[in-house]
Formats: structure tokens, C-alpha cells, sequence
């Protein structure tokens, strides 16, 4: 989206965030006209709102921290009289794009990685809130007059850096025709113009081939020096550490291909974080302006310096341009496998308290067959241990059934018998 009212692209920001305090306990006494003794009343406070991230689809850009650089969670309520809890503070939720990393204040120190959307993690704790003087009530201590106070606030700064969710990722140097494939090969309109560095920020764009489809970002140009600063440096190099694949473009009108393609290579190996062995496939672009011996001889060039084949495209007529997105589609859908394949399995988290208290969600996961079998292997592997007798001292006396079983006489349970009136006044009669 080109224009003054156009959302400005930004991958960094710096964001100032603090808890919510804990609520101080209440000190109070129940005085009511009939009730003898009141005794302490006061409440607990309530606990402070937490700080938390949560990666959210609809977002593509930091933007929205440039203007609220502070967030802040609620305090939690004191507490009141009768006994009664103040109310929690409520949480201060950041929503960040998907691919943000979360750093400490040196911007080395990684938090947490949001890499999927619904993803959230706490930042910062909310403060317990303090006991108030009922909490403390005892055998011992019957009017407690004091309270405790709210646990403080959380205070912290995060580094926010937004590593673009992209399956195949565009570099090249400056004026090599990165835009133009990619408005060619999706429905992304990005300025194009006969100049170099016409693109500033990344642009993402979905193409679509055969029946698969992937996200494409166009990175600004790299030029020679760009790892110190030369031109706009290789900070947006970051957005394509998460590509499956880096799909190379070449200008073919220009002279030296073999050394422009070394230029940036050498840039992505001064980068590190991964680049340099990422899968990439290697194209001459604007095949459409050189003649055929040329292109010759640049194609052989360029192989030559790559050491892989090199497909010939044309970003304007067109030619070339599926043979590239199928062989980019083959290593795309070769690391989605990959992904799968290492996934761990999620488990719901329990919801309810008798889920919470029913089920151990630690435990490893074990089917209900193999369950079964698991249960007959260990029963039939315990021991059968006789009953314990009760050993019986030298010279007592049996009692009871014991005693019976012995041969002596029992002592026989008394039945509940209900006596009539006559019954019970000739028994205390008899007893007089």
C-alpha cells in the first residue's frame, strides 16, 4: 500500500512494561448489636494484573509500539470489610505479529519466540495481594489487629524484533528485478522504478502454483559492505532466517554476474544466524533485454560461480518463471515435512478443576490397549505375600472370638432390644 495514509513497515521497538501491584489486606472488626463476639473481618487483597504477549494473525508490523511505548497492568483492589477479597487487577495484553522475539533490555538475551499465532507468554508477574487481619485469626491470637500489604509491581524493558513468517525469500543486488517477479508471480503491487534501492522495507506476497501455494518476501538490495552499515545495511536479513529456501536473482544486464552473485554471498556468510546454508536456488534475471551469445556466456559464468544450475527467467515476459516457483515449491514442501515430522505432540491444557485434579497431564501419554497390558504385566509380577499374623504375647488371655475359637466361652453382643414400660420398671425396681 503506497500513499500517505500507507502503514510504515517497522521490525524493532522498545517497550517499557510493568505489572500490577498486589491490593493491601484489610484491617477490620465485625461489631454488630447481637453478635456477642465480632472477632477480625477484614479481607484479603486482590491480586495485580499480569503482562503478557500473544502473537495475533492480523498484524504485520510493530507500528503500533512506536506510539505506546508503555504498558501497564491494573493494580489489584485492597481488600474490605466482612470478609470480602478485592478484585484482581487486569492483565495488560501486548499483541505482536507472528515471528516476533521477545529480548531483555541488552537485546541479546532471548525471552520467547512467538512463532505461532495464539502463542502467549508472561512477561511480568502481577503482585500477590497481602492477607488481611481475618487470615491471621487463631486459638492463640483471636483479634489480630494488623494486615499485610501487596506485593509491588514488575518493571521491566523489551526489545521487540519482527522476523517475518515467509516460506521462500528474494535477495539480490540493488535493481536485480526482485520486485517485478514479485508482482509478476503474485497479487503484491510493490514500487517498482529504474533506480536502485526502490524497495525500503520487505514486501510479502502469496503465490500460487499448481496446487500449492507459499509466502514470498522481496528484501531490500544488499550491496558490497552491507554487514557494516553500507547502504541500508543487513538488518532486513533477519526476515529470511525462517525461509525454507532463498531464491537468488541476478541481474543479467550488467556486467560481472559472477561477481555480483559472490558479492552477496559473501554478505550472507558475513550475516551468519544460518543463511549461508540455507537451500537456494540461483536465477539470471531480464533475460528478455540480452542476446543469445551473451547470455551464453553469462549463464555459464554464473554456473561456474555458483557451482548449481542456474535457471533463466524473465521477471517482465514471463519466460522461465514456473520452472523457478516448482523447483522453490520442492524444498518448501520438503522442510513443511521436515516441521512435522519434529512437532511435538500438544495436550490440552485442563480447564476445570476436576480435569486439574483427575488428570496428570505430566505423565506420558500411553494408550488405553497398552495401558491394559501394562496393568496385567505389573499385577502378575507382584509377589503373593501371605496375610501378617498378630503375634500374641506369652500368657494373655484371648478375648472375644479369640477366645472362643480357643474354647472358651464367648462373650455374647448385646442386642438392641426395646423393653416395654412394665419391662423397664420391674428392672429398676429389682435394682433398688
Amino acid at each position: 500500500m503506497q500513499g500517505p495514509f500507507a502503514v510504515k513497515f517497522l521490525d524493532v521497538a522498545k517497550v517499557y512494561a510493568s505489572s500490577g501491584a498486589g491490593g493491601n489486606g484489610c484491617i477490620a472488626f465485625r461489631r454488630e448489636k447481637f453478635i456477642e463476639y465480632g472477632g477480625p473481618y477484614g479481607g484479603d487483597g486482590g491480586r495485580g494484573g499480569d503482562v503478557i504477549a500473544e502473537a495475533v494473525e492480523n498484524l504485520n508490523t510493530l507500528i503500533d509500539y512506536r506510539f505506546q511505548q508503555h504498558v501497564k497492568a491494573k493494580n489489584g483492589e485492597g481488600g474490605k470489610g466482612k470478609v470480602m477479597t478485592g478484585a484482581n487487577g487486569e492483565d495488560a495484553v501486548m499483541k505482536v505479529p507472528v515471528g516476533t522475539q521477545i529480548y531483555e533490555e541488552d537485546g541479546e538475551t532471548l525471552i520467547a519466540d512467538l512463532t505461532d499465532a495464539g502463542q502467549r507468554v508472561r512477561l511480568l508477574k502481577g503482585g500477590n495481594g497481602g492477607f488481611g487481619n481475618a487470615h491471621f485469626k487463631s486459638s492463640t491470637n483471636q483479634a489480630p489487629d494488623f494486615a499485610m500489604p501487596g506485593q509491588p509491581a514488575e518493571e521491566a524493558v523489551f526489545i521487540l524484533k519482527l522476523k517475518l513468517i515467509a516460506d521462500a525469500g528474494l535477495i539480490g543486488m540493488p535493481n536485480a528485478g526482485k520486485s517485478t517477479f514479485l508482482s509478476r508471480v503474485s497479487a503484491a503491487r510493490p514500487k517498482i522504478a529504474d533506480y536502485p534501492f526502490t524497495t525500503l522495507e520487505p514486501q510479502l506476497g502469496v503465490v500460487k502454483i499448481d496446487d500449492s501455494d507459499f509466502v514470498l518476501a522481496d528484501l531490500p538490495g544488499l550491496i558490497e559492505g552491507a554487514h557494516e552499515g553500507v547502504g541500508l545495511g543487513d538488518r532486513f536479513l533477519g526476515h529470511a532466517e525462517r525461509c525454507a529456501t532463498i531464491l537468488h536473482l541476478v541481474d543479467g544486464t550488467g556486467d560481472g554476474v559472477a561477481k555480483s552473485y559472490k558479492t552477496i554471498r559473501a554478505e550472507l556468510e558475513a550475516y551468519g544466524e544460518g543463511l549461508g546454508d540455507k537451500p537456494e536456488i540461483v536465477a539470471l534475471n531480464k533475460v528478455d533485454a540480452i542476446p543469445e551469445k551473451e547470455l551464453a556466456k553469462k549463464k555459464a559464468a554464473l554456473e561456474r560461480a555458483s557451482g548449481q544450475k542456474v535457471h533463466v527467467i524473465s521477471g517482465v515476459s514471463g519466460e522461465g518463471i514456473n520452472a523457478v516457483l516448482r523447483a522453490m515449491v520442492r524444498q518448501i514442501s520438503a522442510r513443511r515435512a521436515e516441521r512435522i515430522a519434529v512437532k511435538p505432540r500438544t495436550v490440552r491444557a485442563p480447564l476445570t478443576r476436576a480435569e486439574r485434579q483427575g488428570v496428570n497431564f505430566k505423565a506420558p501419554v500411553v494408550p488405553k490397549s497398552a495401558a491394559a497390558e501394562l496393568d496385567v504385566v505389573v499385577k502378575s509380577a507382584r509377589p503373593v505375600q501371605a496375610p501378617k499374623k498378630k503375634s500374641v504375647k506369652a500368657g494373655a488371655k484371648p478375648r472375644g472370638r479369640k477366645k472362643a475359637a480357643a474354647g472358651g466361652k464367648a462373650r455374647a453382643k448385646p442386642k438392641n432390644v426395646r423393653h416395654s414400660a412394665k419391662q423397664r420398671a420391674k428392672r429398676k425396681a429389682a435394682r433398688r
